[in-house]
C-alpha cells in the first residue's frame, strides 16, 4: 500500500513537473513579469487541496490495505444520497467537463499540451489541476499580451 502511495505520487510530482516544463516559455525570461496576486492565490489554493486530499488518501490506503483501489474508492463514494450527489458531481467534472476544459480553452489560449492538466488530476487532485490550469491561463493571457504589444511594435 505504501508502494502504490509512492507511485501516484511520483505520478502526480511528473505530470506537473510535465505541465511546466512544456509552458516554461511562461516563466522564463521575465516577459510575462512576476507571480500575479491572482497566481498566488490558486497556488495556495490548489497545494492546500493537494495536501488535504493526500492526507485522506493516505488514511483511506492504510485504512483499506490491498483493497484499496480506484474503483474501490469511487464504490466508497457513493455510500448515501448526500454523498452519492458529491460523487457524482465531482466524476462528471473531473472525467468529462475537465479535459474538455482545459483541452478546448488551453488550445485556444495557446498553452502547450493542455490535456496534461487532466491526467494531472488523476494522481494530484482535481482543486489542484484546476489551480494549475487557472494559474497557467493567468500567464498565458500576460504572455499573450506581452507578444501582442511586441508584434504592434516591431
Amino acid at each position: 500500500m505504501t508502494t502504490q502511495l509512492l507511485y501516484y505520487g511520483a505520478l502526480g510530482v511528473v505530470t506537473t513537473v510535465v505541465a511546466f516544463v512544456f509552458n516554461r516559455r511562461l516563466f522564463v525570461g521575465g516577459a510575462v513579469g512576476r507571480v500575479s496576486l491572482l497566481e498566488v492565490v490558486l497556488y495556495v489554493v490548489g497545494l492546500a487541496s493537494l495536501g488535504l486530499g493526500w492526507y485522506f488518501n493516505v488514511r483511506y490506503t492504510h485504512l483499506y490495505g490491498p483493497k484499496a483501489s480506484y474503483v474501490n474508492y469511487t464504490k466508497s463514494l457513493f455510500s448515501n444520497w448526500a454523498s452519492d450527489s458529491a460523487a457524482q458531481d465531482y466524476i462528471i467534472v473531473n472525467l468529462v467537463l475537465l479535459p474538455l476544459w482545459t483541452i478546448v480553452d488551453g488550445r485556444r489560449r495557446g498553452l502547450k499540451i493542455p490535456w496534461i492538466f487532466f491526467v494531472m488530476s488523476l494522481f494530484t487532485s482535481l482543486a489542484f489541476s484546476m489551480a494549475m490550469f487557472l494559474a497557467f491561463v493567468e500567464r498565458q493571457i500576460r504572455y499573450n499580451r506581452t507578444e501582442v504589444s511586441a508584434s504592434n511594435t516591431a
